[in-house]
């Protein structure tokens, strides 16, 4: 396995992987008020802005590889550069992208929880691991990858509560 992937699929641990996506959306809106939006987690590192405007266009790219893997047989997904991504992130509102994340969250979230084992086993290709994936860790990464930015915002509101 690709080690980035295994080293955020590591990140949910043995949790359920719906449950995880399902809290996501309370505890963001937990901390919007906490974190100032230019404030990065790191020197050189995303800002909140970038990290809220990351995680709503990944829920919608994830999304519809959901959907492709459930309608095609085998297909292979479209890899996106984040940071290309990233680079039109400034000035758009955290709010709105909050508010993007949290719909599209529900609406993938109907949709996942109404798939059988057959259709979680279902598989694509991954053109920049290389590698034949299924759509069940395909959604315990997202899940996986929620954290590991949810961890980045705590920082960021644990320094902004700190001045």
């Amino acid at each position: 396995m690709d080690p980035y992937l295994a080293r955020i699929i590591a990140l949910l641990g043995k949790d359920d992987p719906l449950a995880s996506l399902a809290a996501m959306p309370r505890r963001l809106e937990e901390l919007l008020p906490q974190i100032e939006p230019e404030k990065p987690y790191a020197p050189g590192k995303w800002s909140a802005r970038e990290i809220l405007c990351h995680l709503a266009d990944t829920e919608m790219a994830l999304g519809f590889r959901f959907r492709q893997i459930l309608a095609q047989d085998n297909p292979t997904v479209q890899p996106f550069d984040q940071d290309a991504w990233a680079a039109r992130y400034g000035g758009l509102p955290m709010e709105l992208a909050y508010d993007a994340f949290r719909a599209l969250r529900a609406w993938n979230l109907a949709l996942l929880r109404g798939l059988s084992e057959g259709d979680l086993a279902r598989s694509y290709y991954h053109p920049e691991r290389e590698e034949w994936e299924s759509l069940h860790l395909l959604v315990r990464f997202l899940a996986g990858h929620d954290l590991n930015h949810l961890g980045q915002l705590e920082v960021i509101a644990s320094q902004s509560a700190r001045g």
